[in-house]
């Protein structure tokens, strides 16, 4: 029993360590903390880059091939999704010319972020194995989820504290966003303390951006790795004991039944992510 358990963490914890290094593909080395800021995923820097690249692919096909007749279903499901953006950007954002680049901003936010929390539906062994079998290293490391990863979430995150700061600036002006910085809430005469709690706030809002979008991910990650041990015991050990087929139907019936709840989720995820952004980017419009 104790070696079974030992099996199921090194398994877990071999997949949720990042690579790192090309070097960690012909050594087998390099794993370390999932939060550790020292290192470069490079598997989270490649599929967020190749899944950005299809979700614009996919945006701009749908735009070139748009019709004014009656609108295709790949069409049609596009549009729907602008109309929703958009109407959710004028319904927080008030300033039609900041629009004219924040709604694009967010419908760029939801179709990249919900293509990268879907790679999550891949079987967790799929991309991984198919790697091992290019580098015949049996221990080389991949992660498939650019969103299970604090470091793309955060850095999502600060991509929109960036927007949030250049929106501040450009309608409210240098000075006057420096002014506010030192007198909002609560009077000139306590600017120090009023610098320091919108610092926080600024800071306090990226991190929890970043971290709800991760978390949950992250969360989703591990469950459908404790799923695949259900049905995999009877691999690991090279024969099928007694409860080994029944582990196994309940691995389909949980691993189906999860991912068709997780379709829920990685839509509510990208969702929340961009009307979050929405709603910032409109408090930095404000005037206090």
């Amino acid at each position: 029993m104790a070696s079974e358990s030992s099996g199921a963490a090194d398994y877990i914890k071999h997949h949720l360590q990042s690579l790192t290094s090309l070097n960690d593909v012909s050594e087998g080395q390099g794993l370390q903390n999932i939060a550790d800021f020292s290192f470069i995923n490079l598997d989270a820097i490649f599929f967020a880059i190749v899944l950005g690249v299809v979700g614009s692919f996919l945006l701009w096909r749908a735009a070139r091939k748009a019709t004014s007749g009656v609108p295709g279903r790949f069409q049609a499901a596009v549009e729907l999704l602008y109309e929703f953006v958009d109407d959710m950007c004028k319904g927080i954002i008030h300033n039609e010319q900041s629009r004219k680049v924040v709604a694009p901003l967010g419908l760029a936010l939801f179709t990249w972020i919900f293509l990268m929390n879907a790679m999550d539906l891949l079987p967790v062994d799929l991309l991984p194995r198919v790697w091992q079998g290019m580098t015949g290293n049996h221990h080389a490391l991949l992660r498939v989820v650019p969103t299970a990863d604090i470091n793309t979430s955060l850095a999502l995150a600060i991509g929109v504290l960036i927007f949030c700061i250049f929106y501040s600036i450009k309608i409210k002006g240098g000075k006057g966003w420096v002014h506010e910085l030192f007198t909002a809430p609560f009077g000139p005469m306590l600017g120090p303390v009023n610098f320091l709690l919108n610092i926080l706030e600024y800071l306090s809002k990226t991190f929890s951006h970043g971290m709800r979008l991760f978390g949950n991910m992250y969360a989703g990650e591990l469950v459908f790795l404790l799923i695949a041990l259900l049905g995999g015991s009877w691999a690991a050990s090279g024969s099928i004991g007694f409860l080994d087929p029944i582990l196994f139907f309940f691995h389909i019936i949980a691993g189906a039944a999860w991912a068709i709840f997780h379709i829920l989720i990685i839509t509510l995820q990208a969702f929340i992510f961009m009307a979050l952004a929405f709603v910032y980017i409109g408090q930095a419009h404000d005037h206090h």
